[in-house]
């Protein structure tokens, strides 16, 4: 199984997922999620696999989240508008995102990662 790891290293959280990665001899190849972010079309592959509201792909916790008041867009705004905003800045994304093209985790979960990822 080959997983692509889109991930920040400043973030904690995505700091425990690959230190999780590590600890279960998972391979996988890691993306800085700021540097080179997803594409729109990758976004929208991920949220169709994922099973997961497209809101929940939004880092609320975030400086840009906030500056922009997505919180109120996300109420009203359609599918493809969210994609668009999802694609402008790696620092909206929830992080970390893992794939092996089929299934798609957002955040770390222990859980759910040895569901998923331990084969």
């Amino acid at each position: 199984m080959s997983l692509t790891f889109y991930w920040y290293p400043k973030c904690g959280t995505c700091r425990n997922a690959k230190k999780w990665f590590d600890t279960h001899n998972v391979s996988y190849e890691a993306i800085h999620i700021v540097d080179n972010p997803p594409t729109r079309e990758q976004l929208k592959q991920f949220y169709q696999n994922s099973g997961l509201e497209l809101k929940k792909f939004f880092n609320t916790s975030g400086q840009k989240y906030r500056e922009l008041g997505i919180k109120d867009k996300i109420k009203t705004a359609s599918e493809d508008e969210l994609l668009d905003l999802l694609a402008t800045d790696g620092m909206l994304l929830k992080r970390p995102i893992v794939t092996d093209g089929k299934q798609v985790t957002v955040g770390f979960k222990q859980e759910e990662f040895e569901k998923m990822w331990l084969t």
